[in-house]
């Protein structure tokens, strides 16, 4: 009465194939995801056992091989493994599952097939379309299954944000210099319209200069290209980067430096002048002293602001103020772009030599000659 139709002759009496496909196709797949799990199983433990092992190769070369392994290649390896071998019990299951159902198409196949009235053929293609029914509901949820285990076979490209964040939590120093930069070209824009809040951005971005230097100067790995540079002649790329970076962030630390010393000379001297005469400094007195402290720091902060970068201002001397103006905010906006884009993605060689230029120059033509200036300023403030 039936004819084959469809995966084991399934179809000819019913009219479909409750349950298509191929279980030896299935059982081929699964042991071939299972072999590539063992391998990439086999390389993640090779990886982390040449990222751990301390003994046998030794030096610089291993030191950085093995930074540069225990960075993201093991955990992408351990990930494709699990991706891969999860992949592979899916389709086992399936596998399973799928020969229950042609199991079942089967015996519907022969009820329909051996049917004498026509009751008895729509309930065994009642029960077909049952079971196609169910067949079609645990195919979508291996399918499911196995898409959810392959987006975590290979790492997903962060977003912009997450790049940058991710950059910022792996160098936290260079985001302290980077942010100083900016802070510093919104300062300048600021005090042409409201200059006490110029000054108050002014001291926020040598705060973050003045934490910029702390850190980088403790970090090893930011010293080395500075000492092999001295030491072994290697000025190369990274030696230069981080001559600019301490060069900027040392130059970018002087207000900072300067508001404190003015600060906490004043409060010191109303302590003494407050205690002259009395057997113990008293409370209001500390606190009368502190309100001078920051009444002073506020002040010398303003003049400091106020303070223009002498080089500039000779060297434009002879031109209209509007000029004059455009170069002072030149210089800073040029800091706040380079800052800017070392945040870009994929940069190149070319780039960070081009921007590592561009503040060098900034540094030595602006940034030293105002600090040199402010310098000066300060120590007609706080010399006795």
């Amino acid at each position: 009465m039936a004819s084959a139709a469809g995966a084991g002759g399934v179809g000819g009496a019913l009219g479909f194939d409750p349950a298509p496909g191929s279980p030896p196709a299935v059982q081929a797949l699964a042991a071939k995801l299972r072999t590539s799990a063992a391998s990439l199983g086999e390389a993640a433990r090779v990886v982390d056992a040449l990222v751990s092992r301390s003994d046998g190769w030794q030096g610089e070369a291993a030191t950085a091989f093995r930074e540069v392994l225990s960075d993201d290649l093991p955990r992408y390896l351990r990930s494709a493994h699990e991706s891969l071998a999860e992949a592979g019990r899916r389709l086992t299951s399936w596998h399973d599952t799928l020969l229950a159902h042609q199991t079942l198409a089967a015996r519907y196949e022969s009820l329909a097939a051996a049917a004498t009235t026509p009751d008895e053929l729509a309930d065994a293609r009642r029960l077909g379309q049952e079971l196609r029914g169910q067949h079609a509901a645990d195919a979508r949820r291996i399918a499911e299954a196995l898409n959810s285990a392959t987006d975590r076979l290979a790492p997903k490209e962060p977003g912009a944000l997450q790049r940058i964040w991710r950059e910022i939590v792996d160098d936290p120093a260079d985001a302290l210099s980077n942010s100083a930069a900016v802070l510093g070209a919104i300062g300048l824009v600021a005090a042409a319209i409201c200059p006490p809040a110029g000054a108050a951005i002014m001291i926020g971005a040598s705060a973050l200069s003045l934490a910029a230097l702390a850190m980088h100067t403790s970090d090893p790995k930011f010293r080395k290209p500075l000492k092999d540079g001295f030491t072994k002649g290697e000025f190369d790329a990274d030696f230069w980067k981080s001559s600019v970076t301490l060069l900027g962030d040392s130059l970018g630390s002087v207000p900072a430096l300067g508001v404190l010393a003015t600060g906490a000379k004043a409060g010191t001297t109303a302590v003494r002048a407050g205690a002259a005469g009395a057997e113990a400094t008293t409370a209001v007195q500390i606190r009368s002293a502190a309100g001078t402290a920051a009444r002073t720091a506020w002040s010398s902060a303003q003049s400091l602001e106020r303070v223009e970068n002498p080089l500039l201002t000779w060297g434009l001397r002879s031109t209209h103020p509007n000029v004059q103006k455009a170069a002072r905010v030149a210089m800073p906006t040029a800091g706040a772009t380079t800052a800017t884009l070392d945040y870009l993605p994929d940069k190149s060689e070319a780039h960070n030599v081009s921007a590592t230029t561009a503040d060098g120059v900034r540094g030595v033509v602006d940034d030293a000659p105002t600090a040199f200036a402010r310098t000066s300023h300060l120590w007609s403030l706080v010399r006795p």
